[in-house]
């Protein structure tokens, strides 16, 4: 059973498995540096049908129907989902899972989502509350534009600090019975607030919470960045790469060799304008289940941090003049 560890963390003696994962993404994501890595790119960005968020619901669907058979399992065999989505009342997840009927928690910690849906999947598995289990997260450009910013037919510009909302989903199947990784520990974040009002700087709001929550990993494992093969954040992008560093350089550690962040991989920033890097629930899901699994399975890496980050706002706390406060959640996956 798991049992909690220093002021944060949760350490599993007998850690529950990830047994497979998949990867739904966009056209414009397929056309970046991890393109081939993705089980599915879509061509259109409207999937067929009537409404952005439609489409981002059938990313939903279809993430999970590819872990399923991929991982030879059925519908019935998942005990729980937990998932969610960057939209009010997580209504992409609700419609793109809706006809599997299964029994769903639904779940928002902004881009960090998919972070909080693994922990949860991890502790109701080792709990004993369930076999086997689905943690997913979705999000779509179109649909978080609306959502957050402006409407596209508005041609804003975007200033370069901005980071381009992945649209993509990641579904993981965590397990008892064994697979090919472990989580062996969580580090769960806590709301950080730095004061900062620029919700074009997603990077700059994130950075403090992921620099608390690793900062917190590292004194409840009582370990160092050079125990981890990667230390990966969620969608920090290259402005909140930078703060990062120097927060976590202040209490003495520098990660600088470990670090990859999910959101600068993700794009190719030189051909593919899209700023400081790539956002969204899908960020994050997608370069875990398409590129970081792949580099486990072929032990290239065998212990990795996965810390999505998260920046919780909502277009009323924003035009009300609030800051944005930022939470992320840390994982830690081994071979297994």
């Amino acid at each position: 059973m798991g049992r909690m560890l220093g002021k944060q963390s949760v350490v599993f003696d007998n850690p529950p498995y990830i047994i497979e994962g998949a990867s739904i993404v966009g056209q414009k994501e397929g056309e970046g540096p991890l393109g081939k890595l993705f089980d599915v790119v879509e061509q259109d960005p409207m999937l067929g049908r009537d409404t952005w968020e439609e489409a981002e619901s059938l990313l939903q669907k279809e993430a999970i129907q590819k872990v399923l058979f991929k991982s030879n399992m059925n519908k019935e065999d998942i005990r729980y989902i937990f998932a969610g989505d960057l939209l009010g009342q997580l209504i992409a997840t609700t419609f793109g899972i809706l006809e599997f009927e299964i029994p769903f928690f639904g779940l928002y910690g902004a881009c960090s989502t998919m972070g909080e849906a693994l922990s949860m999947a991890a502790i109701t598995v080792d709990g004993g509350n369930a076999d086997n289990v689905i943690a997913i997260a979705s999000s779509h450009f179109a649909s978080a534009e609306r959502q957050f910013r402006f409407p596209l037919a508005y041609g804003n510009q975007r200033p370069y600090s901005a980071t381009w909302t992945v649209t993509g989903c990641g579904s993981v199947i965590v397990s008892r019975q064994k697979g090919f990784a472990k989580i062996s520990g969580l580090t769960t974040g806590k709301i950080v607030d730095f004061g900062v009002k620029d919700a074009q700087n997603m990077g700059a709001c994130m950075a403090p919470a992921a620099s608390d929550t690793i900062y917190q990993h590292f004194q409840d494992f009582n370990t160092r960045p050079e125990d981890y093969d990667k230390i990966i954040t969620g969608d920090l992008g290259v402005v909140g790469k930078t703060i990062l560093f120097d927060l976590l350089n202040e209490k003495g550690y520098d990660i600088s060799k470990q670090h990859m962040d999910c959101g600068i991989e993700m794009f190719d920033a030189g051909t593919q304008d899209t700023h400081a890097g790539g956002s969204g629930c899908g960020c994050s899901a997608t370069v875990l289940t398409g590129y970081v699994f792949r580099q486990i399975r072929k032990k290239a890496f065998k212990k990795v941090l996965f810390i999505p980050t998260g920046a919780l706002m909502s277009p009323v706390s924003f035009n009300e003049g609030n800051s944005v406060p930022g939470i992320a959640h840390c994982v830690q996956i081994e071979i297994a």
